[in-house]
């Protein structure tokens, strides 16, 4: 039985040094897997070319959870990108501005009395963290591999791919009738990253290999980056180096990466900065690396002990050993979900070629492809111990990256981990909790200096240091429901598994933002309700009487106009998640009676969802214009996806007000947008409208790799979202009654999916025929009482004896389970 269960770590705060990762790994390696398809079914999940990687979008991705690299596959010269998880600029310091709250007051009185440039300016010059900015994760370099051959037509027989199944990447081709063989991985086991080099024939192995660190040359606040390269004995190399000073705040990480290479024959020779193989029958490259990081306040490891233990681990193993332990330990993660759609003639085709071509109905298999490679960059960029996936997941080949590749919360570290649960990863989520933990340190005290109230809060951006003050300027860092959104990622994890110990450590974390708002709530003018101010729809700029372009000091450039309101609908419906999930774990914890009934009142008090004049749901309280018609983020639209306050069967109205915003908002946007759009789609049961905005991602907002496009440049939280939008399609849970189906495209007309997981301990396989359920499976790990929403009558049965059934509704079958059995649900026949 696989169990959607997370190591209960999140108050214990796992150090991510190194080979701690391994041992909890191994511990886990023995966890009996999901019933699977032939290995011909899972061979086809691969990434394929039949060319190199001309750039960094195309490059292949392999991943630990802490080290990634991006292989190229170049047969003259191939170059693996390297990334240290805790690789960041600067070191452990605070936001927090001392007294910051003094002019919170006077912003709130702007704001009602609509004077929101001058609350704009007057939060800038007050309330905002110090530095404005904050930290930017870090490549760590280059590991180059030089052959003695040109590229292009010399070689033939070409490919390169990336097989999801056994997480490694196989480069092959022929030259001068030799055939060449190169497969790179990252161990989650061994902690390093594995290069193997081969030929069909011995003593054709030659090549020269150099590490090479990344030199900053775009930014003007850094200091002189410091690294070295140097020969280590005779089979190895080291870089060396350390994080640059940025903003005020100096770089104190140490960073140490090693390649040692195991030559099988041939003659191998190290100078400074280079190593050399010449006539070796094969290869195989070790590259470890590790910082002196130990948490977000502590920098006092030692990176040269780490790495010496890695390296030291591995010398002695057999290639053979180290890849069969890392195919177990990945397919232990990623065979608990397997999803079959109809399968044609262009999914043999290259993937660049596939996804330039993409359209829904001739390739249907996309999505499933799609679906799981979400998956494999989760395992491969989040797994217990580690830090959670930021922007780029692990993969970043500067040092100045988009938006600092740090942990953008107004929407996009969220979809980073939508999958997790319902995609039977939940131990990969484990980084996020520690993370939310965390920064309960700072988030207290902004809100002690910035808000004078109780309890913690995090805006929309934070770093590996975990800040957590209001940062980049108003517009952005006003959004304050930053925290209490990771929150509820704490109790979905409770709501899939029923972890009461879980719950316990989670509460006080739930609490404390929930208190935060208790103390910050205020009255809207009318006196009838409760809203956030100063406050944000994320990133969207509203139409409004004196929204006029003005110079903004903080940002150093004209703004459009500002986005500072009171009580945005994403805030609300937030918070209206939020004290729903902490008075809930009140009552399920039978404790804390008394804050509960305090946080009721509140609840009770949050101004209401409000639909417009053009019948969609407004996003302010206030029925505002766009803006930017087809504008990226939907925040409006959280109360419906991944939110639950929004309902086709409980709240009809707004369901529909829902459906006109996404029909206005059109396709345009980037990948997440897109993604998000797919699962509100699905949420109001509409598969065509999810498949056109899966097809939208794919040909405008998706690289050859699979990989995500943000404004022109790789991201992640798009292909987890797709991953997140998919399963939505084929089950929901979130109304605690299982959905089976509920919006399943035209071109998906038939399939099967196994593992998923669903809301109140269950496990869900599900096999349909022209569109149809014919059968499914539904797993109880906790022993629940079963809820189904289904639109044909079904019989239950457990090892083939009908299961007593109780129908509250007439679409609801109800039934009570037992730990560890399965139940087989089918339509009754006829039907």
């Amino acid at each position: 039985m696989n169990k959607c269960v997370v190591k209960r770590s999140i108050a214990k705060g796992l150090l991510p040094a190194l080979l701690a990762v391994s041992s909890l790994a191994a511990g886990q390696a023995a966890a009996p897997q999901a019933a699977r398809p032939d290995e011909s079914d899972w061979a086809q999940h691969k990434i394929w070319y039949q060319h190199p990687a001309a750039r960094w979008e195309e490059a292949l991705p392999v991943g630990n959870g802490r080290l990634g690299a991006m292989v190229f596959g170049k047969t003259d010269q191939e170059r693996l990108a390297l990334n240290e998880e805790t690789y960041w600029s600067g070191g452990p310091y605070s936001q927090t501005v001392p007294g910051a709250s003094k002019s919170l007051a006077e912003i709130r009185r702007l704001i009602f009395a609509g004077k929101y440039v001058k609350a704009h300016r007057l939060f800038g010059r007050t309330m905002m963290g110090y530095p404005v900015e904050q930290q930017k994760y870090q490549a760590l370099g280059d590991l180059l591999l030089r052959f003695p051959f040109p590229e292009g037509g010399a070689a033939s027989d070409y490919r390169h791919d990336l097989d999801l199944d056994r997480a490694v990447v196989t480069t092959s081709y022929t030259h001068g009738g030799i055939k060449f063989v190169r497969e790179v991985f990252a161990s989650p086991l061994d902690q390093v990253i594995v290069i193997r080099i081969t030929a069909d024939k011995p003593g054709q192995i030659t090549f020269q290999a150099e590490l090479r660190g990344v030199r900053n040359e775009a930014h003007s606040n850094y200091a002189t980056d410091y690294f070295s390269m140097d020969g280590l004995g005779g089979d190895g190399l080291v870089l060396r180096g350390r994080s640059a000073d940025y903003l005020g705040v100096p770089g104190r990480l140490r960073y140490e990466a090693r390649l040692l290479a195991v030559s099988e024959g041939g003659v191998m020779a190290v100078d400074d900065f280079s190593l050399a193989v010449s006539g070796a029958d094969a290869v195989t490259l070790f590259v470890a690396a590790a910082t002196n990081f130990v948490n977000y306040k502590d920098v006092g490891a030692d990176p040269a002990e780490r790495v010496a233990a890695a390296l030291a681990a591995v010398r002695n193993k057999a290639y053979a050993d180290i890849k069969d332990a890392h195919i177990r330990e990945q397919r232990r993660l990623f065979r608990r979900v397997w999803l079959d759609l109809p399968r044609t003639a262009a999914a043999e085709r290259p993937s660049d070629e596939r996804i330039a071509s993409y359209e829904n109905e001739s390739d249907p298999s996309l999505a499933a492809l799609a679906f799981q490679f979400g998956r494999y960059l989760l395992i491969a960029s989040s797994r217990p111990g580690t830090q959670p996936a930021n922007l780029q997941g692990i993969w970043n080949a500067s040092m100045n990256p988009p938006w600092d590749s740090k942990y953008t919360t107004n929407i996009n570290t969220e979809m980073n981990y939508w999958p997790a649960e319902v995609a039977n990863l939940s131990e990969c989520a484990e980084p996020l909790f520690r993370m939310v933990r965390e920064l309960t340190d700072q988030g207290r005290e902004v809100a002690r200096e910035h808000y004078a109230a109780r309890g913690w809060v995090f805006h929309q951006n934070t770093d590996i240091w975990r800040a957590a003050a209001p940062m980049d300027g108003p517009d952005w860092g006003a959004f304050s429901t930053g925290g209490a959104w990771l929150c509820l990622h704490l109790w979905e994890h409770y709501r899939f598994t029923g972890d009461l110990e879980f719950l316990r450590e989670a509460y006080p974390i739930l609490k404390g933002s929930a208190e935060f708002f208790m103390d910050t709530l205020v009255n809207d003018p009318a006196g009838k309700w409760l809203v956030t101010n100063p406050s944000t729809s994320p990133e969207n700029f509203p139409f409004r009487p004196g929204n006029e372009p003005f110079f903004d000091e903080v940002t150093g450039g004209m703004s459009p106009g500002t986005t500072l309101c009171a009580g945005s609908t994403i805030d609300l419906q937030i918070l209206n998640d939020l004290f729903d999930a902490v008075t809930e774990a009140a009552r399920v914890l039978d404790m804390d009676w008394d804050f509960r009934n305090k946080a009721v009142a509140v609840w009770q008090k949050l101004a209401p969802m409000q639909i417009g004049k053009d019948g969609g749901l407004q996003e302010w309280m206030e029925d505002w214009g766009q803006t930017e018609k087809s504008h990226r983020h939907i925040s409006n639209l959280y109360g419906l996806f991944p939110g639950n306050h929004i309902s086709l069967r409980w709240t009809p109205k707004l369901a529909d007000a829902c459906g006109v915003v996404l029909d206005r908002r059109g396709l345009e946007g980037n990948s997440w947008s897109s993604a998000w759009k797919m699962g509100c789609w699905a949420r109001l049961r509409d598969p065509a409208k999810a498949m056109a905005n899966f097809r939208q991602a794919v040909r405008n907002y998706t690289f050859p790799n699979l990989f995500s496009i943000c404004s022109k440049v790789l991201q992640v939280d798009g292909s987890f979202g797709v991953t997140a939008a998919v399963a939505e399609m084929l089950l929901q849970s979130h109304e605690n009654e299982i959905q089976l189906l509920p919006a399943l495209p035209a071109s998906w007309g038939r399939g099967e999916v196994r593992g998923l997981c669903a809301r109140g301990g269950f496990e869900v396989d599900l096999v349909w025929e022209g569109g149809r359920l014919v059968k499914a499976r539904v797993l109880s790990k906790i022993g629940k009482f079963c809820r189904i929403l289904t639109d044909v009558p079904v019989d239950v049965t457990l090892t083939g004896q009908k299961v007593k059934l109780y129908r509250p509704e007439e679409t609801i079958v109800e039934f009570r389970t037992k730990a560890g059995e399965s139940y087989i649900v089918k339509p009754k026949p006829g039907r």
